[in-house]
């Protein structure tokens, strides 16, 4: 009797210890305080660096990282002709979601939505698949002109290299563009609202409920029409859903990160990767300052870490929704962007009917 409790003992300790160690308990006692502590890859001030990069100067420290991707299908003529680009969406899509990318071509992803804005929209796809399936794509993007196609393995993990790709492209071939937004081809997207963002991102969308107050309190005697919150070149706007959060270390999450590829208890503030918006200094930094940041394979905490570097604050809206938002027909009007949209149909009938409110 005494020892079959004893076994039971062991057994429930035994079973603790392995549910502890599972769960990352014991990883978290052995992790390094971000806040005092923070060190990674490379390991000191790169801004020198990065603007004689900027410069086609050779900095004296080589960059340890480099994303040189080829492109198969560069779509070179995307921006070259536009006068007063405003915007340009980067759309990161799988190859095999047609019908997702005709959905976003048909709604929020027009390029003609509004006569007197110039926006632009592009797709972000790999390789690594069927002959059949890249058959498709060809004859997609030699019809609309707007796949960008790397050389890259086009996979989950792999969507590090997507966005950077992404960044690359907008860099060397659309480089004119005042903003660009990078989206997952699961949302919904306000265009309206990305450009009301994007004019006064700091007071969005207080500004539009209550304009007049805010006018006459700035500019006395003008007229609301006059009023352009414009944001100057140099601001860097790193801009979306914002998170602080710790680490996975259980080890059955897809998100699972060990100690030895991450050992900080903290990961820096970075924003959500379905759908954030950058200004041309803060796209063009964040390129550059990827050259001395080590890859990380999952993408919105790599530019995390890469604005981090780059001194770029991350800046939160509550209207950029990582989740899919409840639908209310009254309820979309200030909304920039929402998950959960991979049914095409779905998409182009609430941006039809947010269209019709004067929301879309």
């Amino acid at each position: 009797m005494i020892l079959s409790r004893r076994i039971k003992r062991y057994l429930f300790l035994l079973l603790l210890i392995c549910f502890l160690y599972l769960s990352g308990v014991f990883h978290h006692l052995f992790e390094r305080d971000f806040y005092d502590d923070f060190h990674y890859p490379y390991d000191g001030d790169i801004e020198p660096f990065v603007e004689k990069l900027k410069n086609n100067v050779t900095p004296e420290v080589a960059p340890i990282n480099s994303y040189q991707f080829k492109f198969n299908k560069p779509c070179l003529q995307k921006c070259s002709k536009v006068q007063n680009l405003r915007l340009v969406y980067i759309v990161k899509s799988s190859p095999d979601h047609l019908d997702r990318r005709n959905a976003i071509r048909s709604t929020w992803g027009y390029e003609h939505r509004f006569s007197d804005v110039e926006i632009r929209t592009v797709f972000l796809v790999g390789t690594g698949f069927s002959n059949h399936l890249q058959e498709s794509l060809d004859k997609e993007s030699h019809k609309y002109d707007d796949i960008v196609q790397g050389n890259f393995i086009d996979s989950y993990f792999n969507n590090t290299y997507k966005t950077m790709m992404g960044l690359q492209w907008a860099v060397q071939h659309c480089h004119n563009s005042k903003f660009y937004m990078f989206v997952d081809d699961d949302y919904y997207i306000s265009t309206k609202n990305v450009l009301r963002f994007i004019r006064y991102p700091t007071n969005y969308p207080k500004y539009l409920k209550e304009p007049m107050s805010h006018i006459q309190m700035l500019l006395k005697n003008r007229r609301p029409k006059q009023v352009d919150f414009e944001l100057e070149d140099t601001v860097r706007l790193y801009a979306g859903y914002v998170f602080i959060s710790s680490p996975h270390r259980h080890f059955t999450s897809k998100w699972y990160v060990s100690l030895s590829e991450y050992p900080y208890h903290m990961w820096p503030p970075y924003v959500t990767a379905g759908a954030y918006v950058l200004s041309r200094g803060a796209l063009i930094d964040m390129h550059y300052s990827s050259f001395y940041t080590k890859h990380f394979r999952f993408d919105d905490i790599y530019l995390g870490l890469v604005a981090y570097k780059a001194k770029i604050e991350p800046y939160h809206c509550d209207e950029f929704h990582f989740y899919k938002k409840s639908y209310d027909k009254f309820g979309f009007k200030y909304t920039v962007a929402t998950h959960g949209y991979g049914d095409p149909k779905e998409l182009i009938q609430i941006w039809t009917e947010q269209k019709s409110l004067g929301n879309a």
